[in-house]
Parts: C-alpha cells; structure tokens; sequence
C-alpha cells in the first residue's frame, strides 16, 4: 500500500480538495506541505501530537514538511473552538514561545540540509500595508461565506472581534506566501480548519490562475487529536517540565478501551499488522495494548530511556512499590504548612492530584485517597511537616494511578 493509502487506513484523512493528485504527490515524495502552529505557550501538547507524527510520516516518505509557526498570526488569535477572546501575547513571548516549539518539533521532524524548515508569518504578515492588503487580498473574499464558516459561527452569539474576524484571510495568505517563495503545494490541518484552508486554496488559484495548482487535506483533529490534548487536571504538554514523562505515559496507559487502537494507528509507528493482531484482544488483555501504547508515545517525545523509567515506573506501583525514584515530585516549602500540618485537602491540590478542594473531598469519601499506602477517609485529615521529613517524603496516591511523591524543600 502507497504512503497516502496508509494515512486512510490509520484513520488520520478527513477531507481533500483533490484527491487524486494528493495521492500521487504523497505516493512519489512530491508534497512540500505545512501545518501551522500558533505559538500560544511555550511547550507543544498532545493537541498538536498527531500533526507531528503525520509530518514525521510524511518526511520518511520523501515529502518536505514546513512547519508554520504563527508570529504573525499569534498577535491576532484564532477563534476557532473559542468562546472568548484568546490572551493577547507581547511579541517577546511570541518569539520565546516559537524557539520552544522547533526544540521540541526536531525530535519528530529533521531540519537538516533543508529536509525541512520552519517559518514564521511574522516575516510577512507585520510589514503588510493595511489598504494593500485589503485591496490584493480581501477581494477575493466575501463577507458572506466567512460568516458561513464553523469557526465564526460558534462565536457569533456572544460577539466576534474584527480582530479575529480578519484571521481567516491571514492565513489564507499564509498559504498564498508559502506556495510563491518555498514552493509549497499542499496545506495539513483539523478539520475545524476546513473553511480557513480553503480559502487559500482558493486563493492561489484566483490570484494566480489555472496553473497554480495548490491543494488541502484535513485530519481528524478535531473529533480525536484535540480530544486528546485535554484532561481534567488541563493540558497534557510535551515539555518534561510540565508533563513529568511518568505523567505523559500514564495519560496513555489510561485510554479508554474503545479509543487504544484507534490512537495506535493514529499515533504509533507499529505496521498495522501488528495494531490489527492487538485488536483482537479483549477485557482485561487489552491492557497489553494501552501499555504498548504508552510506552511508544512516550519514547517519541521523550526518547526510549524516559519510556522505560516510566513503564518501570508504572509496574513497580501497580505492584505496591510506591516508593520508585521515577515517580513525579512535588516540593512544598514550610511556608505551605500552618503550624507544622498540611490538610489532606491541600495536599492533595498541591501536589497537582486534584484540581480543587472540593474535587479532593470527593477523591477523600470515596475512598480513593491514601498517604504511604494507608487510606486517608477523613477530609479534616493532616499531614505533618515532620512525618514528611523523616520519611525524606510521602507518597500520595489518588486513585489506582495518580501518585505524587512529596517532598519538603
């Protein structure tokens, strides 16, 4: 099977412009693409996992990625998902944001000798003139098929800025910039990118004419990869220092039963003659599956030695040696303790196993809260300064998987 008859059968193609000629680029190493990454923090999260690993796929069949961080476009904010206005970001936290991303982006894609670049709007998008921009761009767009489009729609009731309103034609002329200077024929995104992606399309195609031949292709980030970048606790993030690699592992150890193979078509490595024989597992045996998965997600973002501390990791608690070095610290100072105690309430807040009191009183009557293996059941329950000290830190656990070991600095 060809490379694009593979991105199907994993499940990562939603929608295509043209299908045919997508097939043959991709096929033959033909493709110089992009996907864009707007630089709204300062670490990549499982959100944007999966575009990384289609770009890793796409550049081992021979095709030039472009990875598009949004300088330019990050000034504005893309409404799309979004109920409120995003956070304005100075430009310093711009450029400090996208100098993260490439560090984090070269474990998938290689940079070297030109295989892939990275650009950043910023390079076009600031010095555009105003009233030429409106004249060689926004013709070619109607205000009535932008307010067709999902992204707008969702905000339309509670009020959409001009600000955001113009995003669309920003990066619309991303791809019109990208197809004239590097050569670039085909666009990657979600699919709540659709409508935005076409307008570049369409907009080579008007501006240039029938021999500028650019293309789109969609994913299924919305319904599954964006899916995955969320938890209760907030973002799973790709930086170390803010997803512990023992974390990101367990995210993934924890998948749901009905989405494991799915993510290992989507999100692994493995041939799909391998995914098919774990698909045939059932019950209890399909935690074979969800550990193959954790250990494989976690070996690409943080190398094979961090996959194997955090499956160790993982079997030393399941077992009951809560005491592994590889688990997540916390350390608290004495300023977080009154009187030399810290309620079980706090702790657990604290210690990043709840993201609320009153999630932590739940987590505490339902029994699911225990300090160095004996239950906590009392919500008005401490923990001394000292204890802690003594033990040179405890081991908290909620649930059957959530530990943090405590520490006080």
């Amino acid at each position: 099977m060809g490379l694009y008859e593979e991105l199907q059968e994993r499940g990562l193609i939603a929608q295509v412009t043209d299908e045919k000629e997508i097939r043959e680029l991709i096929n033959n190493g033909k493709a110089t693409f992009y996907i864009g990454f707007d630089p709204t923090a300062d670490s990549l999260h499982i959100g944007h996992f999966m575009a990384l690993c289609l770009m890793k796929r796409l550049q081992m069949g021979g095709n030039k990625p472009i990875a598009l961080v949004g300088g330019g476009t990050g000034m504005v904010g893309d409404p799309t998902g979004r109920t409120d206005l995003r956070q304005m970001l100075t430009k310093e936290m711009i450029e400090h944001n996208c100098e993260c991303f490439k560090a984090q982006m070269s474990r998938f894609i290689d940079f070297s000798d030109g295989k892939a670049l990275m650009v950043n709007n910023a390079d076009w998008l600031l010095d555009l003139n105003y009233v030429e921009l409106l004249r060689d761009v926004g013709t070619h767009f109607t205000v009535n098929r932008m307010l067709a489009a999902e992204c707008y729609k969702q905000r339309w009731e509670k009020g959409l800025s001009f600000l955001e309103f113009n995003y669309m034609i920003m990066q619309s002329y991303d791809f019109y910039k990208l197809y004239q200077d590097y050569g670039c024929n085909m666009q990657f995104g979600g699919d709540d990118q659709w409508s935005n992606m076409l307008g570049g399309t369409e907009l080579i195609r008007r501006k240039l004419g029938k021999d500028a031949y650019a293309m789109t292709i969609t994913l299924l980030l919305t319904s599954e990869g964006k899916k995955m970048g969320k938890t209760a606790k907030g973002a799973v993030w790709l930086d170390p220092e803010k997803t512990s690699p023992y974390e990101f592992y367990q995210y993934w150890r924890n998948t749901g039963d009905a989405d494991v193979i799915k993510c290992l078509k989507m999100l692994t490595f493995l041939p799909l003659e391998e995914i098919a024989e774990l698909e045939k597992l059932e019950g209890a045996e399909l935690n074979r599956a969800k550990e193959i998965l954790a250990f494989e997600t976690t070996k690409m973002v943080h190398g094979e030695e961090e996959a194997v501390k955090a499956q160790n990791a993982a079997k030393a608690l399941f077992a009951g040696g809560a005491s592994s070095e590889n688990v997540p610290t916390v350390t608290l100072s004495d300023d977080d303790f009154t009187d030399g105690a810290l309620n079980i309430l706090d702790l657990l807040v604290k210690a990043g196993l709840a993201p609320s009191k009153s999630e932590a009183r739940r987590n505490v009557q339902q029994g699911g809260v225990s300090v160095d293996g004996e239950k906590v059941s009392d919500p008005a329950a401490a923990v001394s300064a000292d204890d802690i000290r003594a033990k040179d830190g405890v081991m908290v656990r909620r649930g059957k998987k959530a530990y943090r070991k405590v520490i006080i600095g």
